[in-house]
């Protein structure tokens, strides 16, 4: 198993997207996966960087209108800088608060991922608290996977937030898990925590990953502190459960 920064936990960093993939190379990470900043960078220089670094791509997060406004400019963006996997990172909670609402994103998604397949790459949908929600017909997460056979990137920590046991969703999905988010979290709190120090259970969630033979631990902190600190800091976690 490698291990990966998500970039969305460096955004604020006032520094080149290169750059910044220099400091995630010297931190120790096997790749990125990246997201935002990304689309307004020169793909080429940022290629060149992740050479430079020793980095792989391990994903990319793509927001959905963006897959469905322009799918060719989502393949070629993969295309330059070296990912197969892309990632659907949210939908708004109105998508999974009835029956109703589960099947049409079922559907929409399914739909996105048979069109990205046709061009070589590989859909993920990664969650966040507001898929754990009760529907008439079960938690809406389940529903979701019960009606697609798309991947599944698990975001543990925001599992356990919405009130689900990541290790058993790991297990239970595990055909359908190459990539899985550490993010850390307090359940008594809105306090984004530094990685290890909340409420996830980081050794049995990253011993599940490898019982399931996930390819990727991706760390994101969304509201880090110190950016800059937190990629060495991440990296440090991550090395002691791959």
């Amino acid at each position: 198993m490698q291990t990966a920064i998500q970039l969305y936990t460096v955004r604020d960093i006032e520094k080149p997207l290169p750059e910044i993939l220099t400091d995630v190379g010297e931190a120790g990470y096997d790749g990125v996966e990246f997201a935002y900043r990304v689309e307004d960078a020169d793909h080429t220089a940022v290629r060149t960087a992740l050479d430079d670094a020793g980095l792989q791509a391990a994903s990319a997060h793509v927001g959905i209108d963006a897959i469905e406004d322009d799918v060719d400019a989502v393949v070629a963006a993969a295309d330059a800088l070296g990912y197969d996997d892309v990632v659907v990172p949210w939908l708004d909670p109105e998508h999974w608060e009835s029956v109703e609402a589960v099947e049409a994103t079922a559907a929409r998604l399914s739909g996105l991922a048979e069109e990205l397949s046709e061009a070589g790459l590989t859909m993920h949908y990664h969650n966040h608290d507001q898929e754990f929600v009760e529907t008439d017909a079960g938690v809406a997460y389940e529903l979701l996977a019960e009606q697609t056979d798309f991947m599944l990137e698990l975001d543990a920590g925001w599992a356990l937030a919405g009130g689900a046991d990541p290790v058993e969703l790991l297990h239970r999905y595990r055909d359908r898990i190459s990539h899985v988010h550490l993010k850390d979290v307090n359940l008594d709190s809105d306090e984004v925590p530094a990685l290890g120090e909340g409420d996830l259970d980081i050794p049995a969630v990253a011993e599940a990953a490898h019982e399931i033979g996930a390819e990727w631990l991706v760390y994101e902190n969304d509201e880090p502190r110190d950016p800059v600190a937190a990629i060495p800091h991440g990296a440090d976690v991550l090395s002691r459960h791959v």
